[in-house]
């Protein structure tokens, strides 16, 4: 059913992209971030990496590509995720497969007991000022509960974005609400992640400016805390 339902998006990609009229209200997206520490949800997976993204979007509707690959270390993780979203006015849906190379190394192993795949879905809604999204795998390679079944990991996280000192600022707290072996020492509900960052493009040119951005985040979980710089490639 899953490899169904992956065909069938790429089918429909290509379906809305393909024909002449459709491209021209198509738009798509190309960039990569590089990035001294590859931390997600407050989850260390490693050290620099390189993160490309490409995308396309259409009337709400979108299908993205992210990946992860580091740069200093060849065992850190490697990652492909395809996201699939629909956006109508502020609130938002989708469903993200997500790959990882461990604990299998083969990108085309969809078996229930036998994948690196993990499927999320995701709902969210920007109230301006801050919004709110709630995540919950459902399929693949998902962690264990205390009773040793499918946890069904889920992870909720507010955003509150705001400008200062000509800088934009994000500040994020994220929790997991129940146990969980997918996010680490989360042994029932924990905050794993408290972060803060700030951004602010470079100019380099008339036509082309680089966003940089550092930020901190803290796992209060784990009781782990680190400081990350990066900054973003796009035409």
């Amino acid at each position: 059913m899953i490899k169904n339902v992956l065909f069938a998006t790429a089918i429909a990609m290509v379906a809305f992209a393909s024909p002449a009229k459709a491209q021209d209200n198509v738009s798509g997206t190309v960039s990569a971030d590089v990035v001294n520490q590859y931390i997600w949800r407050g989850q260390d997976l490693g050290d620099v990496s390189l993160q490309p993204t490409m995308g396309l979007s259409y009337k709400g509707l979108s299908l993205t590509g992210w990946g992860n690959v580091g740069l200093s270390d060849k065992d850190d993780t490697k990652e492909f995720d395809i996201t699939a979203a629909y956006t109508i006015g502020m609130f938002h849906a989708g469903i993200t497969d997500y790959w990882f190379n461990t604990p299998i190394d083969k990108y085309f192993s969809y078996a229930a007991h036998n994948t690196s795949h993990v499927f999320e879905g995701n709902i969210g809604y920007d109230f301006g000022k801050f919004s709110l999204n709630a995540y919950t795998n459902f399929a693949g390679n998902d962690g264990l509960n205390k009773d040793g079944k499918r946890a069904y990991s889920s992870y909720l996280e507010a955003n509150v974005p705001f400008a200062l000192g000509g800088y934009k600022w994000n500040a994020t707290i994220g929790a997991v609400p129940y146990a969980t072996s997918f996010y680490a020492k989360a042994n029932g509900f924990a905050v794993t992640n408290v972060s803060l960052r700030a951004t602010k493009d470079i100019r380099v040119s008339d036509s082309f400016s680089i966003p940089i951005f550092a930020g901190i985040t803290a796992n209060p979980s784990t009781e782990k805390a680190y400081l990350i710089f990066g900054f973003t490639l796009r035409p």
